[in-house]
């Protein structure tokens, strides 16, 4: 039998889940660089949807006056880049 051991994470219980959450934040608002990039190369926005962009930009900007109000820097930076990312394209659709 394997006794049970008390580890302190002590710092690391903060450390590590702020790191994860940047990381996890990276990937999934790195996702969108690739349609970002093609409907501002080409200026075509067919088949992609105002109201989705137009809800999820909204959502996306809920998240950052989220982030701030508790004081989450994954939160923030990473729908503060997303909105960023987002705009372009909602402002090419809402113009077509």
């Amino acid at each position: 039998m394997i006794p049970h051991v008390k580890v302190d994470l002590g710092i690391w219980r903060v450390v590590v889940p702020e790191w994860l959450g940047l990381v996890a934040a990276f990937l999934t608002t790195a996702s969108f660089v690739p349609q970002v990039v093609k409907v501002v190369r080409t200026r075509q926005t067919t088949g992609l949807s105002v109201g989705m962009y137009s809800m999820f930009s909204t959502g996306v900007a809920l998240w950052v006056v989220y982030g701030i109000t508790i004081g989450s820097r994954p939160v923030i930076l990473a729908n503060a880049f997303t909105l960023a990312l987002c705009l372009p394209i909602l402002c090419l659709l809402v113009r077509r």
